[in-house]
């Protein structure tokens, strides 16, 4: 990770500029710097991943024009490759490919960039700055306005506070110029279905996964990976032990009395012959570090709060006690093949509108998780799942075989693998619990018994009504609410709601967004 800012003026001056700047600076402590650009700034904390000599340090510039971008390009390679007869590099960063693309592409490029980038650039030649953000969210970005009416863009939204009244967060998928944010890329609006059956399609899915998880693989720091034992993260560390060749680290966490998932993550990590580190947590940690996780996070969401302690917590220690600097997860699966309570969608066009919807919002939610807790350690993440071709594959197969109609959710990915062998069968066809649960069911209720603690019922009813704006209907989502809004004041309009079931769906009207609630839940959890 890196932490970018851009403001498109200067009534701010460097000193005070670098103050903001510097909240966020475990994103990228390896190097810093403030730059002039035009009439504004730029500006770049660095976490050296490629191109680990100074020569790779941002922003970049060329002919007048300069760039900033918390990102990995994948395939630079080669588009270095095709530039080269007309451009000098002179590092081996990816992001050294910005500014030449831009000068042959336009806003065009924003297109070939990929799936995990947010970059400000300056174009000295139209007196202007362009921003823009992958197409699903996965590298953080978020604006907002000056008292000047100039416009600040910047990693995370605890760079802006106090600099502008309101945050929001930068949409994917978007680019801004000239004072519009402009679509230059739409994965989930689905016109017409790929005839694909259901054989055609898991082949798809298997060579379009092991395509991304392969890109991801290319970097000059440490490698590392987060196997929690259930299907996905456990499908990322198997592909890559196979393509690399040789062991693998692998890191899981749990509770330290109930955990769920460790012993399937050792199963996972024994038998690709991983380099395993299990992780333990206490009740105690995980109370002590709740305002801590709520801040780095800036989420007042139930789901994405409880997610969060577990991740937070093992990357701390892989970043206290490791060299790794990479780490490859397994989010965005359950958006794109389905959640436990998708299994009561009515119908397929409803599991494909719930299926966009969850993909739309991501950035709100598992990858914000994913992102902060990874890079307030000072590390990278990357989501083999969020490549651009893969969800745009996964978003246009048609829904009907996507649906649970197998008695065993995300078949088709399941499917895929079966013939590879690459994981044991009884973790390739294990209903998975989510991964607040599966850290340990005593977690979830440990921060529901402490909220009880910190409120009266009265106190309750009186407190929450403070908030007109999602109102917390919990005890402990009034804790976190009321611990967000200590951090980011007046902020909360960043997150559109709470992550929740569907509860349109019968089967989903439930009051608590853990899938151990629902009636299909079952053995999930055990």
């Amino acid at each position: 990770m890196c932490s970018i800012m851009g403001l498109t003026d200067r009534s701010i001056d460097r000193g005070t500029l670098r103050e903001y700047l510097d909240r966020t600076i475990s994103r990228g402590p390896d190097m810093s710097r403030v730059a002039e650009a035009g009439d504004g700034w730029l500006c770049f904390h660095r976490l050296a991943i490629m191109g680990l000599t100074e020569e790779g340090m941002q922003p970049f510039s060329a002919d007048g024009d300069m760039v900033v971008c918390n990102g990995e390009i994948y395939g630079f390679r080669e588009l270095k490759e095709q530039l080269s007869d007309r451009y000098e590099f002179r590092s081996g960063s990816d992001c050294e490919v910005l500014l030449p693309l831009y000068h042959e592409y336009g806003t065009y490029m924003f297109r070939m960039l990929g799936s995990e980038f947010a970059m400000i650039l300056y174009d000295h030649r139209r007196g202007t700055f362009v921003a823009a953000r992958d197409p699903i969210g996965i590298r953080p970005l978020y604006y907002g306005y000056l008292a000047s009416g100039a416009i600040a863009f910047a990693s995370e939204p605890k760079n802006l506070i106090g600099l502008c009244e309101t945050i929001r967060p930068f949409p994917p998928g978007h680019y801004y110029m000239d004072g519009e944010f402009k679509r230059y890329i739409d994965l989930t609006s689905v016109h017409r279905y790929l005839p694909d059956d259901v054989e055609t399609a898991c082949q798809g899915i298997h060579d379009r996964l092991v395509r991304s998880v392969e890109t991801r693989l290319d970097a000059d720091a440490p490698l590392g990976f987060l196997l929690s034992g259930g299907l996905d993260s456990s499908l990322v560390c198997a592909i890559s032990a196979k393509l690399l060749g040789k062991r693998i680290r692998t890191f899981a966490i749990g509770m330290d009395k109930d955990a769920i998932d460790l012993k399937y993550a050792k199963q996972v990590a024994d038998f690709i012959g991983a380099d395993h580190t299990e992780v333990y947590m206490t009740r105690e940690e995980v109370i002590a570090a709740l305002p801590e996780v709520v801040r780095l996070l800036g989420t007042w969401d139930i789901t994405t709060i409880r997610a969060s302690m577990g991740m937070y917590l093992c990357c701390k220690a892989i970043h206290e006690t490791t060299d790794v600097r990479v780490l490859l997860t397994g989010e965005i699966s359950d958006e794109l093949f389905g959640y436990k309570y998708t299994d009561f969608a009515p119908d397929a066009e409803s599991f494909q509108a719930e299926s966009k919807k969850r993909v739309d919002e991501l950035h709100m939610y598992d990858v914000l998780r994913a992102d902060r807790c990874i890079s307030v350690n000072s590390l990278e993440a990357r989501v083999p799942f969020g490549d651009t071709e893969f969800v745009r594959y996964v978003m246009k197969l048609d829904p009907k075989i996507k649906m649970n109609t197998y008695n065993m959710g995300k078949y088709l990915l399941r499917h895929a693998f079966e013939k590879d062998k690459i994981l044991p069968e009884d973790i390739l066809w294990r209903q998975k619990a989510a991964f607040s649960d599966a850290v340990g069911h005593s977690m979830v209720d440990d921060l529901k018994e402490y909220a009880e603690t910190k409120y009266t019922d009265a106190d309750y009813e009186e407190r929450r009504k403070k908030y007109t704006y999602c109102t917390p209907f919990t005890k402990e989502s009034l804790l976190y609410r009321e611990l967000f809004e200590e951090f980011y004041p007046g902020q909360a309009e960043m997150i559109k709601d709470f992550w929740m079931p569907n509860r349109e769906w019968e089967g989903c009207n439930v009051n608590d967004p853990s899938a151990r609630v629902l009636a299909n839940y079952g053995e999930s959890g055990n």
